[in-house]
């Protein structure tokens, strides 16, 4: 796929950075109107309730603490999601190869996600690149009212004042208000490469309108390349017996099966190889 020129060119002008613990950085009209607009519509009628990590097992699980919507895109699936991932690679000095696949959420009235981490407590996770060293939400629509990113355990300087136009979830902590187009790169791990307790993090509930958004998870290494890649009717993966069983191949298809741009490494328990 033929690369755009400008798709690797980013303005640090419209960068500031919000907090230092956690490390967050918010970079004003990242996307145009066009790629969030496209974003969107490559995820409707193919959206899924939301599910959550298991810290003992790994396996995704449903929650309430999660209660939006939501679906994967393939890597590089057209030129204007390889461009962003292009863009993304160059704004966060950290390798395309290093990310996961863009997840697409939906949030509606009264849906959010409770304060979390991006890293993980598990084992089998931590088998596939490692930690998430860094993720970017991309807003692709406006809210009315709430469906803030709220950090609860920020360590601020200073008090940030917040008026009516917030939510009171957005008054726990430090937040941001969602305008399309605007990127949000906060990192999950110290300098060190210790966890960061400091990068909890949740979505407010929405209040008035709707939010969509797109989060892109980076790893500390190549997640294309977590496994030896093997050919042939095989699984990569010890859990992927019990990742089928819970439904994976069905809800998360890019990682399990594969596709043109994507590596399955679970096609023998997704019963997906060819006769």
């Amino acid at each position: 796929m033929k690369r755009s020129a400008s798709s690797l060119v980013f303005d640090p002008t419209h960068v500031t950075q919000l907090s230092w613990t956690p490390r967050v950085f918010l970079y004003k009209g990242f996307l145009s109107d066009e790629e969030c607009d496209h974003f969107v519509k490559l995820a409707k009628g193919k959206l899924e309730k939301s599910m959550v990590a298991d810290n003992e097992s790994g396996e995704s699980v449903e929650s309430e603490v999660r209660t939006s919507s939501g679906m994967f895109l393939s890597k590089r699936q057209d030129e204007i999601v390889a461009n962003v991932e292009d863009r993304l690679s160059a704004w966060t000095f950290l390798p395309e190869e290093n990310g996961e696949s863009m997840q697409i959420l939906h949030y509606e009235n009264g849906q959010k996600y409770e304060p979390h981490f991006d890293y993980f407590h598990d084992q089998a996770n931590l088998q596939l690149g490692g930690h998430r060293i860094a993720t970017v939400l991309m807003y692709l629509s406006n809210v009315e009212k709430g469906g803030e990113t709220i950090f609860p355990m920020w360590k601020g300087a200073t008090t940030q004042l917040k008026d009516d136009s917030w939510s009171e979830c957005a008054k726990q902590g430090y937040a941001v208000k969602p305008r399309k187009g605007d990127a949000l790169l906060f990192f999950n791990l110290h300098h060190n490469a210790t966890t960061d307790p400091s990068s909890l993090h949740g979505s407010c509930p929405v209040i008035e309108g709707e939010k969509w958004s797109a989060t892109r998870w980076i790893h500390v290494r190549s997640f294309d390349k977590s496994f030896n890649r093997k050919t042939g009717c095989v699984d990569e993966n010890e859990h992927c017996t019990k990742w089928a069983k819970a439904g994976e191949c069905e809800k998360n298809p890019t990682y399990m099966v594969g596709s043109e741009a994507d590596h399955g490494y679970c096609r023998k328990s997704c019963k997906a190889c060819s006769s």
